[in-house]
């Protein structure tokens, strides 16, 4: 019996050891999230990775990270990485850290700046005052207030920048090279930072590579500054979502992978890409009849065509959309005695398609069941043009039959091909899309699409893709100059990429998300001339 009490006082001892040693622990998440706690909620992207000599090596190499940011971006944060980061005074109290680079549209100006916010392992206060001292060739540091705390102004010789960095009671600090925004930090007051970014869990955390935290609220403020218009159709429905996500990076040498999860936030406004969490993943094939001339695109893949109706309904009658549907649908049936509502559910197939060409014509794919039953419908509630086309009598029908994203054909012309119902805004346009049908001229015949489709995810619920080649000359003209430049750089644009893809896969009422942008394929002939 002694021995019995005995082993369970020693039992009891150990786990209360153990409480209070794991209880003085700094678990990598819990750090992580402390940080996090200090970037402003405005931040529309935060990228997070360990400041260790781990992942400087994975991408010392690399194109993917200075192709995406540009030659002068990357070339700042070299140099403040060299100048600040990597100081002898200052390495050892910054080792394994984790940095935090989020995006702020900053207003009234169209910059985006970034800031980082980071933690040390103590003061770094007294390290930088030493740095100042010094007669130093890199950099050139007098010490500041920010926001009302305590800062430094950090001139880099090399890149003739200057930088702030604004120091937090709990050794944490932000710095950027927008003065405006580290002040917006430092007066920043902490807010429940769980609205606004997920945060991983420690082993996540502490596995990846380097993590995505998007606020897809704040992605319009962004988009904003980035376009000359506000309503680009590019990325109307994306911007709409309610949502918070968390992906983490899977390395690849040409190409950035990021895969993780979009919460959706329930008390938020409902998107029209809300109705597809109730969908199951489904194979993705619409996509293998996209033209050769695709700039962007957005694909829809439901499971079951009925609740996808009635969810749509749902989303249009809180949206105050369902009294100009009745009645739009209610003189088609007292004029034609179609019941066109129902005679299209039941031939709806499992995906649906907008395209955008690099010659601006929208063009929408519609999947069906059976081409041939849904014919005499289209014809009776059209004017056709010839035996094959046709143009609506009636506004907005793809809008009420398939929701937010068709709103943009008002009375479109169409065409029934196979099993697919095809609508455009022009008579010409649908004209070429079906020239270049009958003759498979189709961008999935490209070997560039099939490495860069081999990335993605066979299935989802909605797809968006842009191809950079195809949509060079629509983002030049869309995106406010200082962005289109990015277009224009042969050595480091984005046309270096061949395209990128965001995917949501309905899963547990959120998204399963997946984002992919690859490098194009090097000219093996351009590296490697042979003479003739």
């Amino acid at each position: 019996m002694r021995n019995i009490i005995m082993t369970i006082v020693l039992l009891i001892i150990a786990v209360m050891l153990s409480v209070m040693y794991f209880k003085n622990l700094n678990p990598p998440g819990q750090q992580s999230g402390k940080v996090m706690g200090n970037i402003p909620a405005d931040a529309a992207l935060i990228f997070e990775y360990k400041n260790d000599q781990g992942f400087y090596d994975i991408f010392k190499n690399s194109p993917l990270l200075s192709t995406l940011i540009g030659d002068e971006k990357s070339a700042e944060l070299n140099d403040l990485k060299v100048s600040v980061l990597d100081n002898p005074l200052l390495k050892p109290l910054f080792n394994g850290q984790s940095l935090f680079i989020s995006l702020h549209p900053q207003k009234p100006t169209d910059a985006i700046d970034f800031l980082i916010t980071t933690s040390s392992t103590a003061d770094i206060g007294d390290e930088l005052d030493q740095i100042a001292r010094q007669k130093n060739g890199k950099v050139l540091i007098h010490e500041m207030q920010l926001g009302g705390k305590k800062g430094y102004n950090i001139y880099l010789n090399a890149t003739k920048r200057r930088f702030y960095l604004m120091l937090a009671d709990d050794k944490t600090f932000s710095a950027s090279f927008s003065q405006q925004l580290v002040e917006n930090a430092a007066k920043y007051k902490k807010e429940k930072h769980e609205k606004y970014f997920v945060q991983l869990s420690d082993q996540q955390n502490s596995n990846s590579i380097a993590n995505l935290y998007v606020n897809y609220t704040q992605l319009s403020p962004l988009f904003d500054q980035l376009f000359s218009t506000k309503n680009t159709d590019i990325f109307r429905s994306f911007r709409m979502l309610s949502a918070i996500g968390a992906l983490s990076l899977n390395y690849k040498t040409d190409a950035l992978m990021f895969n993780g999860i979009s919460h959706i936030q329930e008390q938020g406004p409902k998107s029209y890409l809300d109705i597809y969490r109730y969908q199951q993943p489904t194979v993705n094939k619409l996509k293998s009849i996209f033209p050769a001339s695709t700039a962007y695109s957005i694909n829809f893949a439901i499971s079951d065509p009925a609740k996808f109706e009635d969810n749509l309904f749902q989303w249009q009658l809180k949206a105050g959309f369902t009294a100009e549907k009745k009645a739009v649908l209610n003189r088609i049936k007292k004029e034609t005695s179609i019941d066109l509502n129902k005679e299209f559910i039941n031939l709806l197939g499992n995906e649906f398609a907008i395209i955008t060409t690099r010659y601006q014509e929208k063009i929408a794919l519609v999947q069906l069941k059976n081409g041939l039953n849904l014919r005499p419908f289209m014809v009776n509630i059209s004017t056709m043009v010839n035996d094959d086309m046709g143009l609506f009598n009636y506004d907005k029908l793809p809008f009420y039959l398939l929701g937010d994203a068709f709103s943009i054909f008002r009375r479109p012309y169409f065409m029934i091909a196979d099993n697919y119902l095809i609508i455009c805004n022009s008579q010409s346009g649908l004209t070429e899309y079906y020239k270049n049908y009958t003759k498979g001229n189709f961008l999935s015949k490209s070997d560039d699409f099939t490495r860069f489709d081999n990335l993605q995810a066979e299935r989802s619920n909605v797809a968006f893709f842009i191809n950079f080649k195809n949509a060079g000359a629509i983002l030049k003209d869309d995106l406010k100059p200082a962005y289109a430049k990015a277009f224009e750089d042969k050595k480091s644009g984005w046309n270096n990429y061949y395209a990128a893809g965001y995917q949501f896969t309905a899963s547990d009422g959120d998204f399963y998300t997946n984002f992919y942008m690859r490098l194009n394929q090097p000219d093996t002939a351009a590296i490697n001339p042979t003479s003739n």
